[in-house]
């Protein structure tokens, strides 16, 4: 028997996989092994070959196959979910009410997930005639670095995997879309900045050095660098400029205590084409120009760096997906969006590759996280027939 969309979300999202994105790790919620351990149960109640990845420890990509014809699609998911601090909602109690499913990941994204599952499992009981080959990823850390589809992706270029016997004709990354085609975004980096001081008692602080003011003066100019200088650095007809944020700043152990040490987290999205490591080092630059020496600052290594993805090599993939979206009554728009995925990953080894799911974006990583059952339903749809017809349909 094919499975049950919903019951299949439910096991999903009671199944705990929460990416600590750097943060304690040290409950029984975190990293995804419990997840892929039902994945692999899951494939072999379909009688499909698999294997595992091991990515880092409690953490392994799982990869299946469903034989078809020369032609290989691969559907590709992620098992991780953001943390639940702050959640209003039992996170891994999947609640049915009011047409939806509520819980952690239910959006973003074992509802997409459980959409792909389901439609392999009708196509590994149909037997479509004439259907290409489906390959079922499912990858680690996408939350917080992609290195769970680098790493896929890196072992198919290589030729070095059991079960994707050569690069897939196409991919389709699983992500609440609304069920539009994404055909482009922004790729990221990220890292901390240090400024240093010294420390003394706070009601002599002329005998201290106040890195926290430092600080102020490094995002005096990172704002002036978002203002002025990203909005010149480019644009792209669907997602617009590159931009930089500052979304944490640490510092100070004391209110009485002159802080010695200061951090801050920047989040530079950066457009297709644009290189990473060379946009972070733009903004280096920038401030080595703009701080004397007095302002001692020193950059961390970056702890993501990921490309956009681009729409120049998916466009047969893209109007395919769409047309098939709109034929089972989805909007199946072509778009940009300015957030990143796992897409750039495949992107790099040469393999069309699109975004596309159910739900929307605004519900992704909210304290009541949810996904309209709708949705879920009419993805199903969307991917057995992409299974069942193949490309260029």
């Amino acid at each position: 028997m094919p499975l049950d969309v919903v019951e299949t979300l439910r096991n999903l999202v009671a199944t705990p996989s929460v990416n600590p994105m750097g943060q304690d790790d040290s409950g029984d919620e975190f990293y995804e092994y419990r997840m892929t351990d039902r994945l692999e149960r899951i494939f072999s109640e379909m009688g499909l070959p698999f294997e595992r990845q091991e990515v880092a420890p409690k953490r392994s990509n799982i990869v299946a196959r469903l034989d078809g014809n020369d032609q290989v699609i691969v559907f590709e998911a992620h098992q991780d979910t953001v943390p639940v601090n702050g959640m209003t909602i039992p996170p891994w109690e999947p609640n049915v009410r009011d047409g939806r499913i509520y819980g952690r990941g239910s959006c973003d994204i074992k509802g997409g997930m459980a959409a792909m599952l389901t439609a392999v499992s009708r196509l590994a009981e149909d037997r479509p005639a004439g259907m290409p080959t489906i390959v079922m990823a499912c990858s680690v850390n996408e939350e917080h670095g992609y290195s769970g589809a680098t790493n896929m992706a890196s072992l198919w270029d290589k030729g070095e995997s059991t079960i994707v016997l050569r690069k897939p004709d196409a991919v389709i990354v699983a992500e609440p879309t609304l069920l539009n085609v994404v055909v482009a975004h922004k790729g990221v980096v990220r890292w901390h900045i240090h400024t240093a001081g010294r420390a003394c008692h706070s009601s002599t602080p002329h005998l201290g050095d106040n890195a926290i003011y430092h600080m102020a003066r490094v995002l005096q100019h990172l704002e002036e660098y978002a203002r002025d200088v990203a909005p010149t650095l480019g644009e792209h007809r669907l997602l617009g400029g590159p931009t930089i944020s500052v979304g944490i700043v640490s510092g100070g152990i004391s209110v009485n205590t002159v802080p010695d040490a200061c951090v801050i987290e920047i989040d530079r999205r950066v457009l297709p084409g644009e290189d990473p490591l060379a946009a972070r080092q733009h903004v280096i630059d920038y401030l080595a120009a703009k701080l004397d020496e007095s302002v001692p600052v020193t950059h961390d290594d970056p702890y993501i760096a990921s490309g956009g993805l681009a729409d120049g090599t998916n466009a047969e993939l893209a109007a395919t997906v769409s047309r098939v979206a709109s034929d089972q009554d989805s909007p199946g728009e072509l778009i940009g969006v300015p957030y990143g995925t796992d897409g750039p990953a495949f992107d790099a080894i040469g393999c069309p590759t699109i975004v596309f799911g159910p739900g929307s974006i605004e519900q992704a990583h909210t304290k009541d996280e949810w996904l309209a059952i709708e949705q879920l339903e009419k993805a199903v749809e969307v991917y057995y027939q992409i299974g069942k017809l193949g490309l260029g349909t």
